[in-house]
């Protein structure tokens, strides 16, 4: 873990003119799956190469502090895009469809509050859960309604990094060009997209799949990482003596990690991380690239975000699937004309709840009543301005966790308690839950744990549980 060697020479680029009153902001919402802080301009690994991002982040502002719904893809894109916390809808896991959840069947997405105010909603790659697209979300989609992303390249033979039994945790290079990959012809739609004049403003999402797994991206993006002289992530061998019975148990050291570190392959593995971050970055620029060059650069609202955090042997886990930091921290920037200035960087805690309110509001579009989150607008005219609000995360039923800009308390179904201090110790290597003198700290964040946990909503058999 390496977040607090935070970079500060990022380049601006030239504040954009803000929009004429009279016309409305188009949207490009990116979306990254599985992307955790490994990116230049959060510090979190210091041999990642995310020109790209680094360069969105420089334009508006930068959430250092940003945080999940929930830790894995269905609850945490569902929650986005209704702006309805898994608490309230009863969506925890990847096996339940959003819309058989009775609070979200008819739930409003943002894409199609958008249309319902005259835009186009137009969408391509990952961006809902992939077994539940939601095809009444968007006016057309790429490459169909049905299909979130093109089949992707696979290696001639898996696992393609030896360890048997290792299922889609796999990773290495797939020797064919860059437009072959499915997130480079999901990029290359969007840029399509982009470059056209349009009678109606849009929202246009475009999701990438990597660094999700299985790691598998050309092998230039490998060779960008020369593995044996990688920085490698701090792990301690007894951090989870401290962890109530439920977070040894996600935490599962006995699968995934003990596997890595029993294969030798522990570089390997980091190294295939950083060349599909590296190789999701590209995509990244191209997006860039297209919107610069269109008409529509000075009126267009840019938002990415990633689903949630990742491990890689932190806690001795692998994966996402935890209450820790590492799983529920994302990547989250916004560029807005005419509000965002460059180079700013947030430090309040801010969760994806709010990305519903916060575009309405860039938009000038009416909030809806149900909506869960707060718009980031303050934070985004004034990264310093006073922010008193925690978020939380919530994992399966009744877990949840409570990060604040100093402080993470974890509350479990069954009672378990952690609580960490993140300014003294990032890595969470010390819980605090059981020390009388923090009584106080805990029940003041506690006040934050949701009223209400509701019941699971129906599962799907046979699903898709993507890891």
């Amino acid at each position: 873990m390496y977040r607090r060697q935070f970079l500060s020479t990022l380049a601006a680029a030239p504040l954009l003119a803000p929009p004429s009153a009279s016309s409305k902001r188009n949207v490009l919402f990116i979306s990254i799956d599985d992307l955790n802080d490994w990116i230049g301009c959060l510090g979190g690994h210091p041999d990642a190469k995310t020109p790209n991002l680094d360069r969105l982040a420089a334009r508006g502002v930068l959430f250092t502090n940003s945080h999940c719904n929930a830790p894995l893809c269905n609850p945490s894109r569902a929650s986005i895009m209704t702006g309805i916390r898994p608490s309230t809808s009863g969506i925890y896991d990847n096996g339940q469809p959003m819309r058989k959840s009775p609070v979200l069947a008819k739930a409003t997405t943002l894409t199609q509050h958008f249309r319902a105010h005259g835009y186009d909603v137009l969408g391509g790659g990952k961006i809902y859960h992939t077994s539940y697209p939601d095809p009444a979300s968007w006016d057309s989609y790429f490459p169909s309604q049905s299909e979130t992303k093109p089949a992707d390249v696979r290696p001639p033979t898996v696992p393609a990094n030896g360890i048997k039994g290792a299922a889609n945790f796999d990773w290495g290079p797939v020797d064919v060009k860059d437009e072959e990959m499915a997130d480079s012809k999901v990029a290359a739609w969007a840029s399509g997209e982009l470059r056209k004049e349009r009678a109606k403003p849009f929202f246009l999402a475009c999701g990438i799949y990597r660094p999700h797994l299985p790691w598998y991206v050309p092998p230039r993006y490998f060779g960008q990482f020369p593995k044996n002289a990688l920085a490698m992530p701090r792990v301690k061998d007894d951090d989870l003596d401290d962890v109530p019975p439920t977070g040894v148990k996600w935490a599962n050291p006995a699968r995934d990690h003990a596997t890595i570190v029993r294969s030798g392959k522990y570089r390997d593995a980091v190294q295939a991380y950083l060349a599909c971050i590296h190789y999701a970055d590209a995509q990244v620029g191209k997006l860039l690239d297209a919107l610069d060059a269109s008409p529509h650069a000075r009126n267009t609202i840019a938002v990415l975000w990633s689903d949630h955090g990742w491990h890689l042997g932190e806690k001795l886990h692998w994966r996402k699937f935890t209450l820790w930091e590492e799983a529920t921290r994302n990547v989250f920037m916004v560029s807005a004309p005419g509000v965002t200035k460059p180079g700013g960087r947030c430090s309040r805690p801010v969760s994806l709840i709010d990305v519903y309110p916060t575009l309405c509001d860039l938009a000038g579009l009416p909030l809806r009543n149900e909506l869960e989150g707060v718009s980031l607008r303050p934070l985004l005219s004034n990264p310093s301005a006073t922010w008193d609000r925690p978020v939380v995360t919530t994992y399966l039923h009744g877990n949840h966790a409570v990060r604040s800009e100093r402080w993470r308390y974890i509350h479990y179904q069954d009672g378990g308690e952690e609580l960490y201090d993140e300014q003294y110790d990032p890595q969470e290597w010390t819980n605090l839950a059981a020390r009388p003198e923090y009584a106080a700290i805990k029940r003041e964040l506690s006040r934050w744990l949701p009223n209400v946990n509701a019941a699971e909503s129906a599962h799907q058999r046979g699903a898709s549980f993507e890891n």
